[in-house]
């Protein structure tokens, strides 16, 4: 079950439980701890599966018809099971609603690390559209990839 969740604290606590059980993917204290940190402020949903969070998607608004998919987390025996998707479907009817005209996602370039291909692949398959890769806005060792799709 997908709900969208407003209260700030609840959004930590949610985002927390998730990402520290990833840190495979979220190994950077500090980047972790700063998702979690923003997520309070931002749109946020979360899967619910046999009364416990499973999983959770954020939305971060970064122009006026632009919203980027910020942060978003799944645990890994959770994963294969639509959740992910879920939360997506969710949260792009959320961006539609809101009069967004844009969705794009931001993650490491197809080809530097597997656990990232499987990422990248994922968002494809949401129907994501290459946008650009920009070398240097992490580090050399972690080129972001770019990704847009259109509400309309």
């Amino acid at each position: 079950m997908i709900e969208q969740i407003y209260d700030p604290d609840l959004k930590k606590t949610i985002a927390r439980e998730i990402l520290e059980a990833l840190r495979e993917w979220f190994e950077v204290d500090e980047s972790r701890e700063k998702y979690i940190a923003d997520c309070a402020e931002w749109t946020f949903f979360a899967a619910k599966e046999a009364g416990k969070y499973a999983g959770f998607l954020c939305l971060k608004e970064t122009g006026r018809e632009t919203v980027e998919l910020a942060v978003m987390g799944v645990r890994q025996e959770e994963h294969r099971k639509g959740i992910g998707r879920e939360l997506f479907k969710a949260a792009k009817n959320a961006a539609r609603e809101k009069g967004y005209l844009f969705l794009q996602v931001k993650t490491v370039k197809m080809g530097v690390y597997d656990d990232y291909d499987i990422t990248n692949r994922f968002y494809l398959s949401l129907g994501f559209k290459e946008f650009e890769v920009i070398e240097e806005l992490w580090d050399k060792a972690n080129p972001c990839q770019i990704y847009v799709m259109s509400l309309t």
